[in-house]
Parts: structure tokens; C-alpha cells; sequence
């Protein structure tokens, strides 16, 4: 007569028997784990095969290839590339009365003409209380223009109050259209204020 002893089937003469089921499902649970297995060494096999392709000095050499060819396309954005782009940057400050700076910066990568720029310090009401204008031939490509005619101090004027500064720039574009804008800020809250205004 067959017992069992521990989960294992022996008979009379103690003889290890197993059930046609227990083969079946033992080999089906092996076939999945050989598969597990045989997968688990293909990938370290892959993982290993691929350290030994990825050095250190490739991945340097990968990056350093990375920037330079993000550097280039930016460079030719930025030289190559026809554009227009304009900027006027104007400075406020408060020193001993108001003290109103101006630059102009061509960053496109053409040559502007016949550049006017009149910065007007008005009061609220739009009442002109100082001026200051420059003619300019031409400005070429990423280059800026300030100086001493871009400069305005003015004086017996309370620092109190708020004013307005218009700005109003025209110029040629290299196709031969005028473009121009004309932008104001308000100012007085602050005792310094820089403003960037593009075309």
C-alpha cells in the first residue's frame, strides 16, 4: 500500500513514486524557469558586451561631439542666418535728478540704416520735459551703439513724482522698409529701472 511520507509518495518496498501530474506541472514550472534563466543570461550577456563597447573615453568624446554640433547650429542662427533683430536698452536712475541712459543694439546678423532714436522724459500728463535724439547711418550686424549723446540728466524735477520715458526708434531694415516702434515706460516707483525693448 502506497503512503505518503513528507509530500513524497512511497510504496510498500520504499520506492519513490511519483504522479503523471506532479512531472507535468514540475516540468512546465522548470520550462518557465528555464526561460527566466536563459533571458537573464542574454541580458547580461548584452549588458556586459556593451560595457565593453562604452569606455569612458567614448562618452567623453560623444559629449564633447554633442557640443560642438549644438554650438555650430547656434553659431549659424546667429551669424549665418539672416535676421533682424533690434534692441534699445534704456537705464533710469535716480542721481542728484533723474538720470535717463540709452543704448541700441543690433543683434541681427544684417546692417540697419538711417537709425533715429528720440527718448522723450515727459511727466504723466505728457508734458516734454527733457529730450535727447541721435541720427545714425548705419549700424552693422551685432554691434551696439552709446555714448555721451544717449545720456540725459535731468534736474530740478522732485524724485517723488512718477514720469513717463517714450522711446520711438526708426530705422531702414536691409530690404529697404522703415521699421520702427514706439514703446513708454512709466517710472518713479524705483530709484533704478532698466528696460529691454526689441523690434
Amino acid at each position: 500500500m502506497d503512503k505518503e511520507v513528507n509530500g513524497v509518495i512511497i510504496n510498500d518496498d520504499g520506492e519513490l513514486l511519483v504522479h503523471e501530474d506532479s512531472i507535468t506541472q514540475s516540468t512546465q514550472m522548470t520550462v518557465e524557469e528555464l526561460a527566466i534563466l536563459q533571458a537573464s543570461k542574454d541580458a547580461a550577456k548584452f549588458v556586459e558586451e556593451l560595457r565593453k563597447e562604452i569606455t569612458p573615453n567614448r562618452v567623453a568624446t560623444a559629449g564633447l561631439v554633442l557640443l560642438l554640433l549644438l554650438g555650430a547650429i547656434f553659431s549659424t542662427w546667429y551669424w549665418v542666418i539672416p535676421r533682424d533683430s533690434v534692441m534699445v536698452e534704456t537705464l533710469y536712475m535716480q542721481r542728484s535728478g533723474h538720470l535717463v541712459m540709452s543704448e541700441i543694439h543690433n543683434t541681427g546678423s544684417r546692417e540697419i540704416t538711417d537709425v533715429e532714436l528720440l527718448v522723450n522724459f515727459q511727466s504723466t500728463d505728457g508734458e516734454v520735459l527733457e529730450s535727447m535724439i541721435i541720427e545714425i547711418d548705419a549700424i552693422s550686424s551685432h554691434s551696439s551703439i552709446a555714448g555721451d549723446d544717449l545720456e540725459m540728466l535731468i534736474v530740478g524735477h522732485t524724485v517723488w513724482d512718477n514720469y513717463v520715458i517714450a522711446i520711438d526708434l526708426k530705422y531702414i531694415d536691409h530690404e529697404g522698409d522703415l521699421q520702427f516702434m514706439l514703446v513708454t515706460h512709466e517710472v518713479g516707483d524705483w530709484a533704478w529701472e532698466e528696460f529691454r525693448d526689441r523690434n
